[in-house]
C-alpha cells in the first residue's frame, strides 16, 4: 500500500493524492513467541524499507499498550471542533505521562513510559522503549487467553488501540490500513461465526468511523491477494516477512484458520467466490439500531452496543432469556449505598475475594459487546488486561452506579452523551 501512495503524490498522477502521509509499524513479536534477537533482526529490515520511502515513520511495540491512557477509549465529538480534540487528547496523555512519571512506577503494574529514556516531544515512547517488565506482561496476557481464536482477536484489539493512540497523539486524521478484499472476505465471514454480525458494515466497510475523531479507511479493499502478490513480484516491492500468530498452526486451530482455508479452497475451485462475499459486504448499512445510535458503546471495539434486551432474536436476549447460559451475568448488588466493585486488581496490602473477583468481571462483561464477550469470557481474572482497560471500565461502572442513583433527580433532554457522559 506504501507504493500505492507513493504512486498517488508523484507529480504524474492523474488523481493526486493531497495530504502528507505517515507510516506506522507495529512490532508484534512478543504476542507470537519470538525472541528478542529476531525482533531486532526484523525491525532493523523494517527501518530500512521505511526509511528509503521518504516517508515520516513510527516504530511501536505492542508492549507500549501497557502504558496506553484510558482516554484512547473514549470518542471524542466529531464535526469542527476535531482539531480540538486532537489537541486535547495531546494533552491529556502529556498530563497522563507526567502524573506516571511523578508517582513512579507500582510495584504491581509495568513502569511508566520515559522514565530513563528520551521524551518525544508528541508523549510517544520512541522505539525499542518498552521494558521486560512490560514483555512480560504481554506474554502473561496472551498465555491466559485460551484459544488461538480469542487470541487472534484480543491482538487485532489492541493493535488498533495503539494505532489509534499513534494517530492521535502525532495529529492524523485517515488511518489507511492494507486489507484485501481477499482478507475482507475472511473477516467477513469470520466475523458472522463470531457474533459480530451487526458491526460488518464497520469491520469491512470502506470507511469506518467508530473513533470519532480518526476515521479508518481501507483503500487496499478492491484488489485481491493474488493481484497484490503480483503486483509486488512485478515491480520488485521490497517486502519484510514476519510470523504471525496463527504461522504453522492447524487449519482447525481457529475459526480465522478454518474460514481462511475454506474460503481459499472454494476460490481455487470458484473464482468467484471471494468477489461474490465480498460484494455482499458493500451492501451492509451501518444503521444501527432504533434507540441505540446514542447509547453506550463497547470497551474495546468502540461499537455501539446493541443491548435490547426485550428482542429475543438478539444475543442479548437470548441471554436474558435463558437462565442456563454461561454467559448470564450476576445481578447488581442490592444495596443502595454501594458502588460497584472496581474492576481494577487491588492495591498492595488490600486482598480480593472470588466474589468481588467475580463481581468485577462481571461489571466489566457488561461494557462489552457480544463478540468480545465471547473473546474475554476465557479469561479467568482481569489481572492481566492493560492498565487503561481496568481503569476506563472502572470509571465507566462508576459513572453507570451514580446514574443510577440520581436517575429520578435527572432530567432527560432526548440525547444523551457518549456513553452516558451527558
Amino acid at each position: 500500500m506504501v507504493w500505492q501512495v507513493l504512486e498517488g503524490l508523484s507529480r504524474d498522477s492523474a488523481k493526486r493524492l493531497r495530504f502528507v502521509p505517515g507510516i506506522v509499524y507495529v512490532d508484534e513479536g512478543a504476542a507470537c513467541g519470538r525472541s528478542p534477537e529476531d525482533r531486532a533482526k526484523t525491525l532493523s529490515e523494517a527501518r530500512l524499507v521505511l526509511e528509503a520511502v521518504g516517508f515520516p515513520h513510527h516504530e511501536v511495540a505492542l508492549e507500549e499498550v501497557f502504558s496506553l491512557p484510558p482516554s484512547v477509549l473514549r470518542r471524542p465529538a466529531q464535526g469542527p471542533a476535531e482539531t480540538q480534540a486532537q489537541g486535547d487528547y495531546k494533552a491529556a496523555v502529556d498530563t497522563f505521562l507526567q502524573q506516571q512519571l511523578v508517582l513512579g512506577a507500582q510495584d504491581s503494574l509495568p513502569p511508566a513510559p520515559g522514565e530513563g529514556q528520551l521524551h518525544h516531544p508528541q508523549g510517544l515512547p520512541g522505539p525499542q522503549s518498552w521494558t521486560a517488565a512490560q514483555t512480560q506482561a504481554l506474554c502473561r496476557l496472551f498465555e491466559s487467553v485460551k484459544t488461538l481464536t480469542a487470541r487472534e482477536e484480543l491482538l487485532q484489539t489492541l493493535r488498533t488501540h495503539l494505532i489509534l493512540h499513534v494517530a492521535r497523539a502525532h495529529g492524523y486524521s485517515k488511518v489507511m490500513t492494507g486489507e484485501s478484499c481477499t482478507r475482507l472476505a475472511i473477516r467477513l465471514l469470520t466475523n458472522l461465526a463470531l457474533g459480530r454480525g451487526a458491526f460488518l458494515a464497520w469491520d469491512t466497510g470502506f470507511c469506518d468511523e467508530r473513533h470519532g475523531d480518526v476515521v479508518v479507511v481501507r483503500p487496499m479493499r478492491e484488489h485481491t491477494l493474488k493481484e497484490v502478490a503480483f503486483y509486488n513480484r512485478l515491480f520488485a516491492v521490497p517486502s519484510v516477512f514476519t510470523p504471525a500468530i496463527d504461522t504453522k498452526a492447524p487449519e482447525k486451530a481457529s475459526i480465522h484458520r478454518l474460514v481462511e482455508a475454506f474460503l481459499l479452497r472454494l476460490q481455487a475451485q470458484f473464482p468467484s467466490t471471494v468477489s461474490t462475499v465480498y460484494r455482499t459486504s458493500e451492501k451492509l448499512t451501518k444503521a444501527p439500531r432504533e434507540g441505540c445510535a446514542s447509547g453506550p458503546r463497547c470497551l474495546l471495539c468502540m461499537c455501539t452496543l446493541d443491548i435490547d434486551a426485550a428482542d429475543s432474536a438478539t444475543a442479548f436476549g437470548a441471554q436474558s432469556c435463558s437462565h442456563l447460559s454461561p454467559m448470564q451475568l450476576p445481578p447488581l448488588p442490592a444495596e443502595a449505598g454501594t458502588p460497584p466493585t472496581p474492576c481494577c486488581p487491588p492495591g498492595p496490602g488490600r486482598a480480593q475475594g472470588a466474589d468481588e473477583r467475580q463481581d468485577a468481571q462481571a461489571h466489566f462483561l457488561e461494557q462489552l459487546c457480544y463478540g468480545c464477550r465471547v473473546n474475554m469470557k476465557e479469561l479467568a481474572s482481569l489481572d492481566p488486561l492493560p492498565p487503561y482497560i481496568q481503569a476506563e471500565a472502572q470509571l465507566r461502572s462508576q459513572r453507570a452506579w451514580v446514574r443510577r442513583e440520581i436517575q429520578e433527580f435527572l432530567i432527560e433532554d432526548g440525547g444523551d452523551g457518549e456513553d452516558g457522559q451527558s
